[in-house]
């Protein structure tokens, strides 16, 4: 199966209560088709009051059985708790986006993306606002913030 249909075979539930188990979503999802995996990401920092994260993956073997789990169970009640079912989006990788590693002026093709050089000023871009001016420009002088005492 490619990235992309296997992709479209799965889905994500969110706001699962810390008692559900792998056979426990498998129980749950069964009657909308073939499963052929069930994860649920550990914590980050293991402990034995959380067992995962609080949400969690089906896989199915055909996309339609997602649909279908989609439409079906999407705001059901799970052990006393309204799950969330969606299709699972992509992983992001480590370096890109929100929860990377990397601070977002330093990933590959910011600069190229929003037109900065090295220095990072803009490359011929002048604020038409101001009509070209610099708005920080003749503050050199100033020692203090605020209004002058005469």
């Amino acid at each position: 199966m490619s990235d992309q249909s296997r992709q479209k075979a799965t889905i994500f539930i969110g706001g699962l209560d810390n008692q559900v188990t792998q056979q426990t979503l498998h129980d749950a999802f069964i009657p909308f088709g073939e499963i052929i995996d069930v994860s649920l990401p550990k914590p980050d920092l293991p402990s034995n009051k959380d067992p995962h994260r609080g949400f969690g993956y089906v896989e199915f073997s055909l996309p339609e059985d997602a649909r279908e789990a989609i439409d079906n169970m999407d705001s059901a009640e799970l052990f006393g708790r309204v799950i969330k079912v969606n299709q699972a989006k992509p992983q992001k990788e480590a370096n890109e986006g929100l929860g990377s590693r990397t601070a977002v002026w330093e990933q590959e093709g910011y600069a190229a993306k929003f037109n900065a050089d090295e220095e990072g000023e803009r490359n011929g871009v002048e604020d038409e606002a101001n009509g070209g001016v610099d708005p920080m420009q003749g503050l050199e002088g100033l020692a203090e913030a605020g209004p002058r005492l005469q």
